[in-house]
């Protein structure tokens, strides 16, 4: 039975709230209402709980991210002042039971606001990503994907791999010719691996899907944002970590700035200047390029590891997913 089809009956439902009850008690806390699940997918489902102090989140990931409950402690310790504190973690049955973290930064910020929102909150996420440098072994202990500079190539050879079983089922020409494009790119991720080990900045863990979305503000503070939901995270370059919020605010169904408009800028400096004592600023620069490169194939990687928990790894409407980043690596005008 699918993690899915598990958390979908009414039986997990009762055991996961009873198991919350007892947690719950534990900090003079108890429910008040009906258990909610607003998000049932095939990697995750949440529960939401309301209880005496405001709601409480039961969060149970699949076996694809199950490293997520072992990482909450880890970012406690690293950077409390960042992340949620769990109330109660159960490893064996992928548990988490999480306090209610705010509204979304994306909710409550929009145009010069947000942007001076993310250039505070981005520098304690970097904070946090230098802290836990020194703990890297950990990290891949927990089952976090190997996205380092080293590991790069192999990770690389691997979503070929996937992709091309996936091409094979489809008669779409066009499929296989960006298969193709992506095999004559070997050479250069290898290129990018080597200039990012020698770059200096050791590697850590990087959300791979941080946006104004997963920055939770608790009472509504922008100031306090802290990030969220780490379901997506591997072990890689930091500066990967920028892919999807600077991708965000140049797209035009996004924030639809200019990729060099200060606005950026400023977001992507407030970052770096947390690394300053690594390189020149223009070093960092062109280091974070190749990192947003790198990052592509970890979002296909993470795609990878959802679809085979899914059913979906061959068919279904998010089996693209890994093909859709990895073409994101090419020149235009496939690139995006």
């Amino acid at each position: 039975m699918t993690s899915l089809a598990v958390w979908s009956t009414a039986q997990w439902r009762a055991e996961a709230t009873a198991w919350a009850d007892e947690r719950l008690s534990a900090h003079g806390l108890s429910r008040t209402g009906e258990v909610t699940q607003p998000h049932l997918r095939a990697w995750a489902t949440v529960l939401r709980i309301p209880t005496t102090g405001g709601p409480v989140w039961l969060k149970a990931p699949g076996a694809g991210t199950a490293f997520e409950v072992g990482l909450y402690p880890r970012l406690v310790k690293a950077a409390p002042e960042d992340v949620l504190h769990p109330l109660a973690v159960d490893a064996d049955r992928r548990w988490l039971l999480l306090p209610d973290g705010g509204t979304p930064l994306g909710e409550l910020a929009t145009g010069p606001a947000l942007i001076d929102a993310l250039c505070r909150a981005l520098p304690g996420y970097a904070r946090l990503q230098r802290r836990l440098s020194e703990r890297v072994p950990d990290l891949l202990g927990l089952g976090l994907p190997d996205l380092r500079p080293v590991s790069l190539p192999a990770r690389f050879d691997d979503c070929l791999a996937d992709v091309a079983e996936y091409v094979a089922t489809r008669d779409d020409p066009a499929d296989h010719a960006t298969l193709e494009r992506l095999r004559d790119l070997r050479p250069t991720v290898a290129g990018w691996a080597e200039d990012l080990a020698s770059s200096g900045v050791p590697s850590t863990l990087d959300h791979n899907d941080l946006h104004p979305w997963n920055l939770l503000c608790p009472e509504g503070d922008v100031d306090r944002a802290r990030t969220y939901d780490w379901g997506d995270a591997v072990v890689g370059h930091p500066f990967a970590s920028l892919l999807v919020v600077l991708s965000w605010l140049t797209d035009p169904e996004g924030a639809g700035l200019g990729p060099t408009s200060s606005e950026v800028l400023r977001v992507r400096d407030a970052y770096l200047a947390e690394f300053a004592d690594l390189g020149s600023h223009p070093d960092l620069v062109r280091t974070l390029d190749l990192a947003r490169q790198s990052a592509k194939i970890g979002r296909a990687v993470s795609w990878i590891g959802v679809l085979a928990t899914t059913g979906e790894r061959r068919a279904g409407e998010l089996a693209a997913a890994p093909l859709h980043w990895l073409a994101r690596l090419l020149p235009e005008p496939l690139a995006v």
